[in-house]
């Protein structure tokens, strides 16, 4: 018999496509550089990164990631009388920048990403931040920033990727970097040295959550207690755009609140001001992983969702 029979398959995965000089990949939203050699996929909320092609050392075979977790959520003051701390950044890791062989290896496959959500600020009257939630990507994870302080002595600052901000009377700041990393994820929030002012405990602040690129502001001496700043953030062009040519700022810590005045003002990557003790604290920014603020009421103060950002050459 002269005819030759072949026996054909297809499991569904290749290793690469056949002139696959670049890798090629779904998930998230998709967006391409100023350059427009480079693809970008933004995870703002569980999803996968689906890899269909591994590309070759003429092209791309390695991605740049940025995983930001939830910040913490400020700690609550009781009005006119005692401040609290601010909520702490997600943690914040990245491989960025690297040439298009020179980052982390991907295989044909679909990796599952998790991004974490901000921490409340605490409950009730006088409650501590709580935690933002953990992001995850490629075995990566970044812890969820650590809640602030309460502004009565009963309850501490959160440990997390960075640490809430220690209450006005002094009680520990959150340990950043926690669990630890090299390099680190995070820093300390602010400590609560300074003692209230005499004969007028409702003269005082609270510590700074600790952010990315510093530690938390601690609070001032009696009597220019300001609410400590958070610590910084820390820019990155990983996902650049002609609005943001400079990138944006991740994992900013947010800032202490103080009775009855306060610091009014911002820190990078989307930690929150802080706010006098009696008016609505502020929110970290979502999709940054910022601290919330600390103050009084309930229902403010709330850590910044966090982000996952994967970028590799496609042309």
């Amino acid at each position: 018999d002269s005819t030759q029979g072949w026996l054909v398959t297809d499991d569904g995965l290749q290793s690469s496509a056949p002139d696959s000089q670049f890798i090629a990949a779904s998930g998230g939203t998709q967006t391409t550089s100023p350059c427009g050699n480079f693809k970008i996929h933004t995870f703002t909320g569980p999803g996968t990164f689906c890899v269909s092609a591994t590309g070759n050392s003429t092209g791309s075979t390695t991605v740049d990631y940025l995983v930001v977790a939830g910040g913490g959520g400020g700690g609550i003051g009781i009005a006119n009388t005692y401040a609290s701390g601010g909520g702490g950044a997600g943690g914040m890791r990245f491989s960025f920048p690297n040439p298009a062989t020179g980052g982390t290896p991907v295989t044909v496959q679909g990796y599952p990403i998790v991004v974490g959500g901000g921490g409340p600020q605490g409950p009730g009257s006088g409650g501590a931040g709580c935690n933002g939630s953990n992001s995850t990507a490629f075995s990566i994870t970044s812890a969820g920033g650590g809640g602030g302080a309460s502004g009565p002595a009963n309850q501490a600052a959160e440990n997390g990727g960075s640490g809430g901000g220690a209450g006005y009377s002094g009680q520990s700041a959150g340990t950043g970097n926690t669990p630890p990393t090299n390099p680190s994820q995070g820093n300390n929030g602010g400590t609560s040295p300074a003692s209230p002012g005499p004969n007028n405990p409702g003269i005082n602040a609270g510590g700074g959550g600790g952010g990315h690129a510093g530690v938390g502001e601690p609070n001032a001496a009696y009597p220019n207690q300001e609410g400590g700043s958070g610590g910084a953030g820390t820019p990155l062009t990983i996902a650049s755009s002609p609005s943001l040519p400079g990138g944006r700022a991740y994992a900013g810590g947010g800032a202490g609140s103080q009775a009855p005045t306060c610091r009014n003002t911002g820190v990078p990557g989307g930690g929150a001001a802080g706010r006098p003790n009696g008016s609505s604290a502020r929110n970290g920014i979502v999709n940054t992983g910022g601290g919330g603020s600390g103050g009084y009421p309930a229902g403010y103060g709330s850590g910044g969702s966090g982000v996952v950002i994967i970028r590799y050459k496609f042309q």
